[in-house]
């Protein structure tokens, strides 16, 4: 079937008449719907007397509470996303490698990294983009998941290329909590939290232990995880603290099967496959402050240390050999802002807020072939340090009650040096310049009901590993430019309905994808791409028990022109891009004590590589489940059902020979008891 393609200025006009339409009334000047964030779930809003919270950015910004959090069991924490609006899943299901989460437009195959990650502000991607410490965050301390779409928020530079995605996790309170879990392939998860704050000194605890066997053969899964926060508050909104997160993973890897080994038994692990797992340790330490300089005036701040060692046995099909694939990095880094509101008599609100970011990177790769994991020879032995320097300025300004504009300006430098320790030479990096991101947003809200956004903002990309230093070139490389917009209505017609409608598009001038198979760890050219698209969610309280809600995202990826090396990609679409993501769900409160939820989740099928000769696959429509039940006050019992209906799924990509695949999860139970005092 034919698939029609997004027009922009049809779609914009639409947009723009249906908004010329919507009235405002003078009862409602001073009563306006000031943003377009969408919350799902009970949410604590903190104080806003601080930095400017993304909450209020002109753009698509998601939150997910706390009770949408707590009660799920997940292997990995990339799975909470898929409650997110216009979020896609990628599900490797390869141990420690099990898998990511993306958004407009970009895919989750590791090639390109779009979304900078946080928690609790503090920066969590490797070098290469990909995301191993959203890992550290405990799903019983966390309070919030964040997620910002576009490419107007200045606050971060590198891999913030469709958005971001902060974890924010517990501070203070006094609690002690609790949650075992037990379920289908013999999954056992216990996690604790604990929470103690007397005279300003608070203290937060988590400690997390999960083992299962996994729905497939050879897939066995081992985390420790704990974590804690102690911050000290003198007065006012000035605190200072210390987060320490650490984890070890040990896992199984079932590996790749061929599309008639996936049909006939999905739940195998080929022979090929047997010692193939990994090893992997997380530690994450930050120091934090944030000082009430003046009753305008504030300053926030954040050093940082990452920490990963990963080592890593694969084999992706029968026909090549293992690769034994060991990652050590270091990461040091640093983020401060100073945030001012001036009283001034020409705006109902004025905020101008800088910034500086410092990271310094110090990493190690190395690759192996291997049998059963016996070294045969080295393939890779790199080390590479990447330092990343960036400066920001941003303003707030309500020159009325219904309109707010946010101009920023964002600027990063990259240094550093690769050595290849193999043949013993040296490369510089290349020399990006001073890589400039302009950004504005907008804001017009006729009154509580309605506001209509719009947004602009440039991004930036480069390429990962070697790719970033003159390795096979003696000129040097300029990054690759996003430029990206957004327009949208923000809505709240009713007292139990709200939602919001976007049209977005982001083209970039260069794309680079990182060659993931590939002995000198290098990035090819992709050429100049266009990614656009519709977004749709909706949040209704029917009736005081029945919630709805759903999102659907409908978008489109696009080669324009393309590396010339590569002709038959011209004008294809991008690989593992479905054409739409669609969640939808409803919450029912039959008693007081008694709560049933039914979601459900669904994405299109994708091309599988550059030329679309390949076939599409990846499609699938989901059911899940759950059911809570309070016994008291301080006990509750949870019984979750994930693909209800047993439906068969899979991820599956292509090694230029074949399509590989690993198929999803089947119908699986889980019975959880949770306490809380």
């Amino acid at each position: 079937m034919n698939t029609p393609t997004f027009r922009r200025a049809p779609l914009a006009c639409a947009l723009l008449a249906a908004l010329a339409h919507l009235p405002a009334t003078a009862a409602d000047e001073t009563r306006t719907l000031d943003g377009a964030a969408l919350v799902l779930g009970a949410v604590n809003i903190l104080d806003n007397a601080g930095p400017i919270a993304a909450r209020s950015l002109p753009t698509s910004v998601d939150v997910l509470g706390a009770e949408r959090i707590e009660n799920q069991v997940v292997t990995h924490n990339w799975q909470l996303f898929g409650q997110m609006p216009g979020v896609m899943l990628t599900n490797f299901n390869q141990g420690n490698v099990s898998g990511k989460f993306s958004m407009r437009g970009f895919n989750g195959e590791g090639e390109i990294n779009a979304v900078k990650l946080l928690v609790d502000g503090v920066p969590g991607n490797s070098n290469d983009g990909n995301m191993p410490y959203l890992e550290l965050a405990i799903p019983l301390e966390i309070d919030a998941i964040e997620v910002v779409r576009g490419t107007n928020d200045p606050r971060y530079g590198l891999h913030n290329i469709a958005g971001n995605a902060n974890v924010i996790t517990r501070t203070g309170g006094n609690y002690m909590q609790g949650r075992a879990s037990y379920g289908s392939f013999n999954t056992r998860d216990a996690q604790a939290a604990l929470g103690i704050e007397h005279n300003g000194f608070s203290q937060n605890y988590a400690v997390s232990v999960y083992n299962s066997d996994g729905y497939r053969d050879h897939s066995e899964t081992e985390k420790v995880s704990a974590s804690g926060k102690w911050f000290f508050s003198p007065g006012g909104d000035t605190r200072f603290g210390v987060i320490v997160r650490h984890q070890d993973a040990k896992a199984q890897e079932a590996g790749y099967l061929t599309r008639l080994q996936a049909r006939t038994d999905p739940d195998q692990s080929p022979a090929h496959n047997a010692s193939d797992g990994g090893d992997r340790t997380l530690d994450q330490f930050s120091a934090h402050a944030d000082v009430e300089l003046g009753e305008r005036l504030f300053w926030s701040s954040v050093a940082y240390m990452n920490k990963i060692d990963d080592r890593r046995f694969v084999r992706f099909s029968a026909g090549v050999s293992q690769q034994e694939r060991y990652t050590s990095e270091e990461h040091l880094g640093a983020m401060s802002t100073l945030t001012w509101r001036p009283d001034v008599s020409w705006a109902k609100e004025f905020a101008l807020v800088g910034g500086v970011s410092a990271e310094w990177q110090d990493n190690v790769s190395e690759r192996y072939t291997t049998a059963n994991r016996v070294r045969t020879a080295q393939t890779r032995n790199q080390q590479f340090e990447l330092d990343i320097y960036g400066a920001f300025v941003q303003a707030v300004i309500k020159p009325t009650d219904q309109l707010k504009i946010v101009p920023a300006w964002r600027t990063d430098v990259l240094t550093g040096h690769y050595d290849n320790l193999l043949n013993g030479r040296r490369f510089d990096i290349n020399d990006y310049g001073n890589v400039h991101q302009p950004k504005i947003s907008a804001v017009y809200s006729f009154d509580e009901r309605y506001a209509v956004y719009a947004n602009y903002g440039r991004t930036f990309q480069i390429g990962v590993g070697t790719a970033s230093y003159k390795v096979t070139q003696t000129r040097d490389l300029d990054p690759s430019i996003n430029e990206g917009w957004e327009a949208g209505l923000r809505f709240r017609p009713l007292s139990w309905l709200d939602g919001r409608l976007a049209v977005w598009e982001q083209t970039a001038s260069n794309e680079a994808r990182r060659k993931l198979n590939d002995p000198a760890n290098s990035s090819e050219s992709i050429g100049k791409t266009e990614r656009r698209g519709i977004d749709l969610q909706l949040n209704a309280q029917a009736t005081p028990q029945l919630g709805l809600w759903m999102a659907a995202a409908l978008q489109r990826s696009k080669i324009l022109k393309a590396e010339s090396s590569a002709p038959a990609t011209e004008g294809k679409e991008i690989d593992h891009v479905p054409h739409f993501l669609l969640n939808a769900g409803a919450d029912y409160a039959a008693s007081d004590a008694l709560k049933l939820s039914l979601w459900a989740s669904a994405q299109g099928d994708y091309y599988l590589e550059r030329t679309n000769s390949a076939g599409r696959f990846g499609s699938y429509l989901l059911f899940n489940a759950q059911a809570s039940y309070q016994f008291t006050p301080t006990l509750r019992a949870d019984l979750q059902v994930r693909n209800l209906t047993d439906r068969y799924y899979e991820y599956v990509w292509h090694d230029g020979a074949q399509s590989l695949h690993s198929p999803g999860e089947p119908r699986a139970v889980f019975a959880s008891l949770q306490a809380r005092f």
